[in-house]
């Protein structure tokens, strides 16, 4: 005889926390949520996010609590047929272009003889370890360890490190679905970007 399919259930992702990559289900007609990792969606490209609707295999972790697998997104309301903002590739492209057009920026002013020659190596540096503190803080949110706090990743932002930090939130998704952030995040960019031009202008300082 010809096995039995597995029984698919549909229901709508009621908490996602896109950071972490991991959500809940709640199934249609009620019933306890169901855990869903992002990676039960088979890499279609598509973020989950709440409200959408999604058909799923039942299945247990190894503590015997329900965890959803095989998950797709039903026909209706799904995440391609949302309103998005720009995709994750766009994005990323934008934050290479600006972070490339600032260092760019910095080069012509050394070339022009108004910025010395240490001032891009700053930045370099402390991209580097910028973009390594987001990295760590991605890894650590993902295994529930020990994170960095929130006031540290602005402040190397905010030191010359932000073009590695932006680069870093695109490149593992972190941070960016969080607005409170993102508002504290572009304004060390600001406020650095203020402070460069300042030092420019001050007589004697670079001159």
């Amino acid at each position: 005889m010809r096995a039995a399919k597995p029984i698919r259930y549909a229901g709508r992702i009621t908490t996602w926390k896109d950071e972490q990559g991991f959500g809940f289900i709640t199934p249609n007609g009620g019933g306890a949520a169901v855990f869903v990792h992002i990676s039960a969606f088979g890499g279609t490209g598509a973020r989950p996010a709440c409200d959408d609707i999604v058909t799923y295999h039942l299945g247990t972790n190894e503590k015997g609590q329900p965890r959803a697998h095989g998950v797709a997104f039903a026909a209706a309301g799904n995440a391609s047929s949302r309103p998005r903002q720009a995709s994750a590739p766009q994005r990323s492209g934008l934050a290479l272009l600006l972070a490339g057009g600032w260092f760019g920026v910095l080069a012509i002013a050394v070339a022009a003889g108004t910025l010395p020659g240490f001032v891009p190596c700053i930045y370099a540096l402390m991209s580097l370890i910028a973009y390594a503190a987001y990295a760590a803080d991605k890894t650590a949110a993902q295994n529930g360890a020990w994170r960095t706090p929130e006031n540290t990743l602005h402040l190397l932002g905010l030191a010359c490190g932000w073009p590695g930090a932006l680069l870093a939130q695109q490149r593992y998704r972190h941070k960016t679905t969080k607005q409170s952030f993102q508002i504290g995040f572009w304004c060390t960019v600001l406020l650095n970007g203020a402070a460069l031009g300042y030092l420019l202008s001050a007589p004697g300082v670079f001159q």
